[in-house]
Parts: structure tokens; sequence; C-alpha cells
């Protein structure tokens, strides 16, 4: 991606995984996209257990001590993003989100409904089989990436999808109140992340642009997530 440098100062983008994925993933998404722009993307790797939400926020915390950040994710990791964000005004300059799964409460939300089963399932068949049957039927690539990622979880599987299921999202209210430039993406064949939510997303938020690809295209170049909320951002910035 060849893009103009935008007029901007911030040379830091934390960027925090999905539920129960992790920093390799995000890495593939992000860190050429933005790069592209002039800024390094540091993608913190899970940690494992209860405190994981809490150690994805002191991440940016830590990045943020020095000088003001974009803050960012994928689907959980763009809530943790925004929910950081407006505890830290002054220190957030911007938000790359990918994926939000839903706003406010999770309640049906298809991504917690798909988090609080996959839950069971683990406790249920264990994480070796509960794994394997969620990943029947899913392109190759997709399987592949749950695989792995759920495999680092080991014994905190189950309870890391129920943490995800569970946590409440920015409301869109909370979204109007956030006057930086924001990067949203979302994917236009992904059930489980509706791209209705993050088209709201955008719309609430003050100075944001949305950005599309499909959930097909990632399979074969996961780039094209980040180059899609990485554009939008530069259009957030210059409208």
């Amino acid at each position: 991606m060849s893009v103009t440098q935008p007029n901007t100062a911030v040379r830091t983008a934390v960027l925090v995984p999905g539920t129960a994925s992790d920093d390799v993933f995000v890495r593939s998404v992000f860190e050429v996209p933005v790069a592209a722009v002039g800024m390094t993307a540091v993608t913190p790797a899970p940690v494992r257990g209860p405190g994981h939400v809490a150690a994805y926020l002191a991440a940016f915390d830590e990045a943020a001590e020095r000088e003001p950040i974009i803050a960012g994710g994928i689907s959980l990791g763009a809530h943790l993003a925004v929910e950081w964000a407006l505890k830290n005004r002054d220190r957030c300059a911007g938000l790359l989100l990918a994926l939000p799964g839903w706003t406010g409460a999770p309640d049906g939300a298809p991504a917690a409904v798909a988090a609080r089963y996959s839950a069971a399932a683990v406790r249920e068949l264990g994480a070796v089989k509960a794994t394997e049957a969620a990943v029947a039927g899913l392109d190759p690539w997709l399987a592949a990436e749950l695989t792995r990622a759920w495999s680092g979880y080991g014994d905190h599987l189950a309870e890391a999808l129920d943490i995800a299921a569970d946590h409440v999202a920015p409301t869109l209210e909370d979204l109007a109140t956030l006057d930086i430039p924001c990067g949203v993406a979302a994917f236009t064949d992904d059930a489980v992340h509706p791209a209705e939510v993050a088209t709201a997303w955008a719309k609430a938020l003050p100075q944001a642009s949305l950005c599309t690809t499909r959930l097909q295209i990632v399979g074969v170049d996961p780039e094209a997530l980040g180059r899609a909320a990485v554009l939008a951002w530069l259009r957030a910035v210059s409208p």
C-alpha cells in the first residue's frame, strides 16, 4: 500500500486481538499497512487467564506513557481500544477498529453467541475435540488460524471465550463522544461480525470513515483487513 504520509506525529499503533485470537494474526493483518503510513505496530501477546482483558488495556497504557498512540484491534480488540480511549482521551490520537462484534450489551450478538457455544463445547468435549468441531466446514485458512490460536490458550480457552462473550462493548452514545480520527473496517460476508455493526459505529463516531473487504479475501491476503482499517483512518484524518 503506497500512501501519502498524513500530517500527524503519531508513531505507534497498539493493536490487540479478538476473542481467543492472538498477536500472530494481528501482526499479519496490521504490521505492513501500519508501517506504510509511518507507524510501528505494537501487538501484545495474550495473557492467558482471567487477567487477559486487563493486560490488553495495560498495553495501551504502557505505550502511551511516552506519547499519544493510535489504539485499535480486531473484534473484541476493537471494543477494548474504544474502552481505553474513552478513559484516556488525551493519550489517544485515533482508532483502528476492525470487525466490531456488537454495541453495548452482547445479548444475542452472533459473535457472543458463538463464543458462549464454543466455551460450553470446550468444557464438555475438551479443547481438542471442541476445536475440531468448531472448524469443521470452515475455509481451510480460517480453520488453521483458529486451531493454531485456540491451542495457545491451553486450559484457559473456555474462560477466554466466556469473558469475551460477556464483555460489554461501547454504546453508540459512548462512540459519539470520541472526536478523533477513526478508521473502521468490516467484512461484507461475515455473519459473525455483521457489517451493520461496523456501519453503526462509523456513523456514531464524529470523525470516522468505513472501508470494507471480504473474509474470503483475507484468506489469501490477511493485510486486506488492515489496509481497509488504515485507509478508513486516512480518510478520517483528511476527509
